[in-house]
């Protein structure tokens, strides 16, 4: 089984600082970490692996320093890294970093499974796993917690609802999202740390994708951010005691009011 994890390489702290004048992510001074979703993608795609055979590719797109977040997922277990790299993808939103994952999926050929993290941590979009099967015209299965079965042309999973799960089964290739809750990430083996150090990690860049360039970049971004700001501390309130009945007619009259 051939499987396809996507990655992401996000700051590894929640105090972000913007640049003003582009509205986007300042990653300097800032340590990196892989996605915490994400770990549990690569953990599951190398599970994948152990029990049916086959090989694990992690591709992420970033800047250069995205390389060290590759070599991590090599040192788990995954066979090999690949980076989508270029300044003419800077700017992306979801979008267009879908669509140019998805351009460097097709250049990586046949596979069977995409696995993704649920969302990303610094955006929480949840966005991009879903774009990828779009721009691929793949079946998609999102928050997944449990893979119960796989042949070489379905799977069955366990899709997680906010009140109990969903068994779906779904024909291959297809492409899931996963939640935390589907396994526990593997701590790297000394041997693997090794492995990781020396493994070579392939960059993809514009000229060897070959995508639209209008569909990628700020350039192939239908949505930018304008404007970025901390909104205002809530003030007064009140909190309405009693009855349900009583608390009901008190928040109607008390919207009445402020209408008239």
């Amino acid at each position: 089984m051939n499987i396809i994890v996507c990655i992401k390489q996000v700051p590894e702290t929640t105090e972000v600082r913007i640049n003003p004048e582009t509205n986007t992510l300042m990653r300097e001074g800032v340590k990196s970490i892989i996605n915490p979703f994400d770990m549990y993608a690569i953990e599951e795609a190398i599970r994948l692996k152990e029990r049916f055979g086959g090989k694990v590719s992690v591709l992420t797109m970033g800047p250069p320093q995205a390389d060290s977040a590759l070599r991590e997922a090599v040192s788990m277990g995954a066979d090999e890294g690949f980076l989508v790299c270029d300044r003419a993808f800077a700017g992306s939103d979801t979008w267009a970093t879908s669509y140019t994952l998805a351009g460097a999926i097709k250049k990586l050929g046949q596979f069977d499974l995409i696995i993704c993290g649920k969302q990303a941590s610094d955006g929480d979009t949840a966005q991009v796993g879903p774009g990828i099967s779009t721009h691929l015209n793949i079946p998609q299965v999102t928050y997944v917690k449990k893979i119960e079965e796989a042949t070489d042309k379905l799977m069955k999973v366990e899709r997680m609802l906010e009140e109990g799960f969903e068994i779906i089964e779904t024909p291959l290739p297809a492409l899931l999202t996963v939640v935390k809750e589907i396994n526990e990430p593997r701590i790297p083996s000394l041997r693997g740390l090794m492995r990781a150090k020396s493994a070579k990690i392939t960059t993809f860049t514009q000229k060897e994708l070959q995508l639209d360039s209008q569909q990628i970049g700020l350039c192939g971004s239908p949505t930018q951010v304008v404007k970025i700001f901390t909104p205002l501390p809530r003030v007064g309130g009140q909190i309405l005691t009693g009855e349900i009945p009583d608390i009901a007619k008190q928040l109607v009259d008390l919207i009445k009011d402020e209408v008239n």
